[in-house]
């Protein structure tokens, strides 16, 4: 008989509002994810809204998909915006990643931005400083918000877009320690300084996000920004967990050292926010965006533990149900850091990387994570609250099992609740009455495909009351959301 867990829900104890922006996504022109993975053009035989995939657009709208950031990513800093507007576009080298394709442009500024109505996403947009100008991103803002009558405004009228867009969230550039121009932070940091300011003069009420890393980086960004604080709104940080072995043939050491990265991720929230803390104080309030992160498997890199290197094959990887869970491992922490975590966009939405969704010619699937996703959609808007986990099983280093994150909202609370055991099911004493969601399956590496879109899903599952509470039955490597 399995252990027995009991679990207590303290509303007294809140961590702060779970945004919709922490259950954000990231679109970048790379591989399939938007070319052939939400784009297919408007010619297309596959079934489509003015070029973008209907199952797709669908199934986003359904996930939810509160929050959308593009182009990039590394793509962001070779991405022109004027080439992706009015009906004639040029043809350019598309790069990110190491990756060189023909890009026509189809998906620009407008294309994407309907999109994002479409499927009740906010947009985030990613402005080029690698390849860039201040002039240049200004006039993107300009183009996208402005409504005084300048030319900017009569070419996006002419456009088809009369109406202002209102694009609250502007990254100024990406990961420029890196691909983005490797920049020192000093440089950077006086980089930033000189484009926010004008960008804020365009639109003081864009929200600018700049541009963080490691400690080492952070710490001399925001030695450079501590007077400037005005300028900073978000900032950017990402976390790629590559500990975790093969994406499918994985030993139980492997599986539980990636949750355990994913749980490292809230460690690396708190280090950033102590930065910013001791640079700025209370002057100006910054929320940290984690907009990268994620499972990054060694199948489709060439850095890092265990990288296979050679074909990456467009950075599509397997999707499992391990990884669904490791996603979950890292919800719990943008709960308890939803004081400090302004938004978080998962690596990426369609296809490449850890991607929620992937398609195959006329073929659709939701994977394991487009799942995860799903299941906390109850926590949004709520306030993120302590619950307390007495007694279960324990892990092989010798942490519970069972952990757990819940909200309130409209005097209802959403539990969300994961027996990590790989191989154990575990019993749980639940304080919240009502039918539980449960992602599970035979195996943690299983995954969904175009031949067996429905091996890992949602299933509803009942609840058995015992006088004290109401107890549900987890499966071993499983999660299951009550509300």
């Amino acid at each position: 008989m399995p252990e027995f867990a009991a679990l207590t829900v303290l509303t007294d104890e809140v961590f702060g509002t779970v945004s919709p922006r922490l259950y954000g996504h990231f679109a970048e022109h790379l591989g399939r994810c938007c070319y052939d993975g939400i784009w297919v053009g408007r010619g297309s035989p596959i079934p489509n809204w003015n070029g973008f995939r209907l199952d797709v657009l669908n199934a986003l709208k359904a996930m939810p998909t509160p929050l959308l950031r593009w182009p990039g990513g590394c793509y962001a800093d070779h991405y022109h915006w004027r080439d992706g507007i009015g009906p004639s576009r040029p043809v350019r080298l598309g790069m990110s990643c190491g990756l060189q394709v023909e890009d026509d442009n189809g998906l620009g500024t407008h294309e994407f931005l309907d999109y994002c109505k479409q499927i009740g996403a906010e947009a985030y947009l990613a402005g080029n400083m690698g390849s860039g100008s201040v002039q240049e991103m200004c006039d993107w803002l300009e183009y996208c918000n402005a409504s005084v009558q300048t030319e900017l405004v009569k070419e996006r009228t002419s456009n088809g877009h009369a109406e202002p867009y209102g694009v609250k969230l502007w990254g100024v550039g990406n990961e420029n320690w890196g691909c983005g121009g490797h920049y020192d932070a000093d440089s950077y940091g006086l980089e930033y300084r000189r484009y926010a300011t004008m960008l804020q003069h365009v639109d003081p009420n864009a929200e600018l996000v700049t541009c963080g890393h490691n400690k080492e980086w952070n710490e001399r960004l925001m030695d450079k920004l501590r007077h400037h604080a005005f300028l900073v709104d978000h900032f950017s940080i990402h976390r790629y967990w590559v500990t975790g072995g093969s994406g499918t043939a994985f030993s139980d050491e492997q599986y539980y050292k990636l949750l355990r990265e994913a749980d490292e991720t809230e460690d690396f929230v708190k280090e950033t926010r102590a930065i910013i803390q001791d640079a700025v104080g209370d002057k100006k309030k910054i929320g940290i965006a984690l907009d990268e992160w994620g499972v990054w498997h060694p199948e489709v890199r060439q850095w890092g533990e265990d990288a296979v290197g050679g074909d990456l094959n467009n950075y599509e990887q397997a999707c499992t149900l391990r990884d669904a869970l490791a996603a979950c491992a890292a919800f719990e922490g943008f709960h308890r850091q939803a004081d400090s975590l302004s938004m978080a966009n998962i690596a990426q939405i369609v296809n490449v990387l850890q991607a929620p969704i992937r398609t195959e010619g006329d073929a659709m699937w939701l994977t394991p994570t487009y799942h995860a996703f799903a299941m906390h959609e109850p926590h949004l808007g709520g306030q993120a609250v302590r619950v307390l986990v007495e007694g279960g099983l324990s892990l092989p280093d010798g942490s519970p099992a069972v952990t757990a994150t819940a909200t309130t909202k409209d005097s209802r609370k959403a539990v969300t609740v994961m027996n990590r055991h790989l191989h154990e099911g575990a019993t749980v004493r639940i304080p919240v009455e009502g039918s539980a969601k449960l992602l599970a399956s035979d195996r943690a590496s299983d995954e969904n495909g175009p031949d067996s879109p429905d091996r890992v899903v949602l299933r509803e599952v009942g609840l058995t009351p015992d006088g004290n509470g109401w107890v549900l039955e987890l499966p071993p490597h499983s999660v299951a959301t009550i509300a």
